[in-house]
């Protein structure tokens, strides 16, 4: 009797537990207007946004192992840029550089989801719709002013899309105007693991981050948007090989 007890307590807490952060997430997202642009950072559901963050990264049990990190500016606005492969890859990129509190330009579609879409958009993050040229010019612009206003920094993919096979796909080379709009370096990131966390959602998920280069803002003026893109590419390449030999 008493092992039933102690048994429907802990089935209590399991369920009971995930339910109640959903509520959480419900009640303090539903004040929040996806047809409001938010001119300002908000310490509250940004800390909201690293919980949704930690919750992921303890839930899948993923353990990154990073290199690199000494390569980023200390104190200076930095636009990220790296390879996508699974839709953990900002989750990733998030926890381990939580204190650059980076605003993501990101499809429209992910603010769809409830609670944390609407959290993603009062924390700036920026949707892009890559088949309207003039969306996605005012995106680029908008991001460019937020790393201006320092504080912040952005990540952007610029392959636009998850790749399926682990290789990179062909470049936007478009928001790589970001920087040099903004005039400030570009970090480049490679991940790998990410894509095998959906398919092993129960045991330990070992990732790799590597910050593989760091462009400075005075290099991003010099250099054309095309020789920024393969620039990216090949030292996202370089890092990957490096990491999975």
């Amino acid at each position: 009797m008493i092992f039933l007890k102690i048994l429907l307590i802990c089935l209590a807490v399991l369920v009971g537990i995930p339910l109640l952060i959903v509520a959480f997430l419900l009640i303090f997202s539903a004040p929040i207007s996806r047809k409001k642009e938010y001119e300002s950072e908000s310490a509250f559901y940004r800390f909201m946004l690293n919980m949704c963050v930690y919750i992921a990264m303890k839930m899948f049990r993923i353990k990154p192992e990073v290199k690199g990190l000494e390569k980023l500016p200390k104190n200076s606005p930095v636009l990220f840029v790296g390879n996508h492969r699974s839709g953990f890859d900002p989750i990733v990129t998030m926890y381990i550089l939580q204190k650059y509190k980076i605003i993501y330009v990101s499809k429209p579609e992910n603010f769809r989801y409830p609670a944390v879409g609407k959290i993603m958009w009062r924390c700036r993050y920026m949707a892009i719709d890559r088949e309207n040229p003039r969306n996605a010019i005012k995106t680029i612009c908008r991001a460019a002013e937020l790393l201006g206003e320092g504080g912040v920094s952005v990540g952007v993919y610029p392959e636009g899309t998850r790749s399926r096979d682990g290789s990179i796909l062909p470049f936007h080379n478009g928001v790589f105007k970001i920087a040099q709009k903004a005039n400030v370096p570009i970090a480049v990131i490679a991940l790998s693991g990410t894509e095998k966390i959906s398919k092993n959602p129960f045991r330990k998920n070992r990732v790799k981050l590597t910050v593989a280069e760091v462009i400075s803002a005075d290099e991003v003026q010099d250099l054309s948007t095309s020789e920024i893109g393969e620039r990216v590419k090949s030292a996202i390449e370089a890092a990957l090989y490096e990491a999975e030999g």
